[in-house]
């Protein structure tokens, strides 16, 4: 079975037969599939009104548990932007109705992020439909090349993991 990858590797093998393009069967195929994914993404997101880097701040707060809310510096950690990038995320959230700004009860300076009942219904529904588009993008893969794959992607990406 032959795809837009193997083309590739082709003429470039053609083209520059004093070069190694090995890495571009797993890496060529690694961003062709990001970019599926990033297309997934947004899709599922934009049936429940979300941005993808709004899911990602209502998600991280849907994992840390009820109360679900966090800081807005364990926000930061959770999903790898700066204070500014969260601020101006958070503010967006809150004018949507989906997030709320409390005071810190342990810092009377600081304040704490909680996700509503609206905020609640979105990211729960937005996971629902990122995961069925998951899985049909992983439809043509068995239990066991699907384990398989993930466990060497997961051995590729740790060194760029925290």
């Amino acid at each position: 079975m032959e795809d837009d990858v193997d083309r590739l590797i082709e003429a470039w093998q053609r083209e520059r037969p004093d070069v190694d393009v090995s890495p571009m069967h797993v890496l060529s195929r690694v961003t062709r599939l990001a970019l599926h994914l990033d297309r997934a993404r947004k899709e599922a997101f934009a049936d429940h009104d979300l941005e993808p880097s709004e899911f990602d701040v209502l998600s991280a707060l849907r994992r840390s548990g009820e109360p679900y809310q966090l800081s807005p510096g364990a926000l930061v950690q959770e999903t790898l932007v700066t204070s500014g990038t969260m601020t101006n995320r958070v503010d967006r959230l809150v004018s949507k109705g989906l997030v709320e700004r409390l005071p810190d009860p342990a810092d009377r300076r600081g304040i704490q992020v909680k996700l509503s009942r609206s905020g609640l219904a979105a990211v729960d529904g937005a996971l629902d439909a990122l995961l069925a588009h998951e899985t049909d993008l992983l439809a043509g893969l068995s239990a066991e090349e699907a384990t398989s794959l993930a466990d060497a992607l997961r051995t590729l990406s740790h060194p760029f993991d925290r």
